[in-house]
């Protein structure tokens, strides 16, 4: 029998984490070695939005989690139905933001 199949990972859930954090935006970089990810609360009629949270992906990582994602969205889909996206894309919307500079 295979020792590593028998061990299992325990992954903890803090108060805190268990709570999540609300995000209506996400602007996302990246650099040869990382993708960062910026979550943003937008809220009406204010001229200033917040990031709420930051996380930082390497590449594969970021590749994984776009497929996981996807796939997720894909079962969401097939029980719920199509997911409607209202409104122009949100990269033709103006912000100045000051988080990393892109690089490709």
């Amino acid at each position: 029998m295979d020792k590593k199949a028998d061990k299992k990972m325990e992954i903890e859930l803090g108060k805190e984490e268990a709570q999540g954090t609300y995000s209506n935006l996400v602007m996302i970089t990246h650099s040869p070695s990382e993708f960062v990810f910026d979550f943003i609360v937008i809220m009406p009629g204010l001229t200033k939005a917040r990031v709420v949270k930051r996380m930082i992906l390497t590449p594969e990582h970021a590749k994984r989690f776009s497929r996981a994602l996807q796939d997720n969205i894909r079962r969401y889909e097939e029980l719920h139905g199509e997911i409607p996206v209202k409104g122009k894309p949100d990269s033709q919307q103006a912000f100045h933001y000051r988080g990393p500079l892109p690089e490709a």
